[in-house]
């Protein structure tokens, strides 16, 4: 597939403000490591090449485990791998990424606010709703992952 169009070349103030939501968002204080396993999940959900490449890149430089981020599909299942902190941030990514589904089910908030200050909470549903909206963009515009393919 080739890209349809570069959203900074046709948006620039669109995307600036985009950039200036997301350094808010990384100054946020949610744990670096956590917000990235959360937006690589949520990419994985969109379907967002661009972002995929570019979260996993980032959360192996905050030396996220590779197994961790490989496992991301199937964390449920994935026993202890991912502390209660880390599942609740990712049960919420999941549901407010699926929002039009259900909406965010209750045991699901639940959870969050049990592992989440109110504040926090605020922060993190931001990130989720940010990297959403960053997903949306680069998979519509079809904008290709800054990775080398393999040679073959």
């Amino acid at each position: 597939m080739s890209q349809r169009l570069d959203p900074a070349q046709a948006a620039p103030e669109a995307i600036r403000a985009m950039r200036t939501l997301q350094a808010h968002v990384n100054a946020s204080g949610i744990d670096k490591r956590l917000g990235e396993l959360v937006k690589i999940r949520a990419s994985q959900l969109n379907g967002c090449a661009y972002c995929l490449a570019l979260h996993v890149d980032l959360a192996r430089r905050q030396g996220e485990a590779q197994a961790r981020i490989d496992m991301l599909p199937a964390w449920r299942e994935a026993g202890e791998l991912y502390a209660e902190r880390e599942r609740a941030a990712l049960a919420l990514a999941e549901a407010v990424t699926r929002i039009g589904d259900a909406g965010v089910p209750e045991p699901v908030y639940a959870q969050a606010a049990r592992h989440f200050e109110p504040g926090e909470l605020v922060e993190l549903t931001l990130m989720i709703a940010t990297i959403n909206a960053w997903n949306r963009l680069m998979a519509t515009f079809r904008v290709p992952p800054a990775i080398t393919p393999a040679a073959g």
